[in-house]
């Protein structure tokens, strides 16, 4: 059986409002946002052609305080921003039931952007972070997954670091979600 949101729908924030009641990372997380660029003017026709989509819906669980969230969200604002797709954020503290459905290794990880139909029937999700970016974390998962060994938290930052140098300098990031955002997109 599908997976079903409906009852979501319409319960989240407006990208706006989740912006400005952030307590944490605001400014981090503007940053991003406003330095975002398309790479791509093939891209931007694209994202700008859902308008003839009334059919999608966007859910995102995240919350202000996730480094991924503060990096990530802001790039799926900007590619949704002139699509039409209605856009909300589902905090998680407030949705463990969503969050649940979409767990990233056995474990709760945020951001997950979620595309539905109009009766909130799942047709795809994105998340927590870019697959190349993602892949660092599963293989430190497969490596450790004893939380409780004493190299556990020393071997977590390493990782931790490498995803950061695999996200990058500056935003070229960016283009690596919108690619992938559209790749989802595209097959539903």
């Amino acid at each position: 059986m599908s997976t079903n949101l409906a009852s979501k729908l319409r319960t989240g924030l407006k990208p706006q409002q989740f912006i400005d009641g952030m307590e944490k990372n605001q400014e981090q997380f503007l940053a991003y946002y406003n330095g975002f660029e398309w790479e791509s003017e093939d891209d931007k026709e694209y994202f700008d052609s859902l308008n003839n989509r009334d059919d999608l819906r966007c859910l995102i669980v995240a919350a202000e305080w996730c480094g991924d969230v503060v990096r990530n969200v802001p790039v799926v604002f900007k590619a949704l921003e002139n699509s039409g797709v209605p856009v909300e954020v589902l905090i998680i503290e407030q949705n463990y039931d969503v969050i649940d459905q979409f767990l990233t290794g056995g474990g709760r990880a945020i951001p997950i952007v979620v595309f539905v139909d109009t009766g909130g029937f799942v047709l795809g999700h994105w998340g927590p972070r870019p697959a190349k970016v993602q892949a660092v974390m599963n293989q430190f998962k497969k490596e450790n997954p004893d939380r409780e060994a004493a190299d556990y938290n020393e071997k977590i930052q390493v990782a931790r670091a490498e995803m950061g140098r695999q996200y990058g300098e500056g935003n070229g990031y960016h283009a690596v979600i919108v690619k992938e955002l559209r790749d989802l997109i595209e097959s539903f």
